[in-house]
């Protein structure tokens, strides 16, 4: 897949609402494996927001572009020996799937940053391969995380199987927002529904989610390792 301008990508999103009747989602232009230099490059387009899969390859990224004030969500998988590097220098953070990394992501939040928004991933599909909770058990750390002063609930994040049939996707979409709706009625701060990458952002949109995670279609594929 080749490289969108952002300004294409933004309309493509809107369009893609408009023909599900939803509200234009926020993008998230997922940076990992990038250099810093390209993340600049988007920023200067407009974009402040940005997702990476990998601590210490963010760390260096958020560090060198400071000065540029952009918003930073870990998306990737979190080991709780990382939770206090994570802590420190993420404003969000989508992949909180157990209690032992609400505990470790609220003890090491320095007092002078703002709260950390945080996303329960959850393993919609209930794949082995991936991470993130089941469904049954959001209640429970939803409610650990609304009780720790240094994290702010926002929602839900997913990455649903790629089934090759359309409406499988569709349906663990549809699921989630239902989670999601059950969740804010429990928590009414509760607004962000994050799901959709490239390959499939308009069935995401099409059910409710509120933030997409954009990465190949921003900054093209990625190359192959030799």
């Amino acid at each position: 897949m080749s490289a969108l301008p952002l300004s294409t990508l933004l309309l493509n999103l809107h369009n893609a609402a408009a023909a599900a009747g939803r509200p234009d989602p926020a993008l998230l232009a997922v940076s990992k494996t990038q250099p810093a230099e390209a993340v600049a490059a988007l920023a200067a387009q407009g974009q402040r927001a940005f997702g990476e899969n990998y601590v210490q390859e963010a760390v260096a990224k958020i560090d060198a572009l400071a000065a540029l004030g952009l918003e930073w969500h870990l998306i990737g998988h979190l080991q709780s020996n990382k939770a206090e590097l994570a802590a420190q220098h993420f404003d969000w953070v989508q992949s909180v799937d157990r209690p032992k990394l609400v505990a470790a992501l609220a003890a090491h939040r320095p007092a002078a940053l703002a709260p950390l928004n945080v996303l329960i991933q959850v393993n919609i599909d209930d794949e082995d391969s991936k991470h993130g909770c089941a469904p049954e058990d959001v209640p429970a750390l939803a409610a650990a995380i609304d009780a720790a002063p240094r994290l702010q609930l926002r929602g839900l994040m997913a990455i649903p199987a790629p089934w090759p049939e359309a409406e499988r996707r569709q349906q663990a979409f549809a699921r989630m927002r239902a989670l999601l709706d059950t969740l804010a009625a429990a928590h009414p701060q509760v607004d962000t529904l994050s799901m959709g990458m490239s390959s499939d952002y308009p069935e995401a949109i099409a059910q409710g989610a509120t933030l997409v995670r954009i990465g190949t279609a921003l900054f093209g594929a990625r190359p192959r390792p030799a």
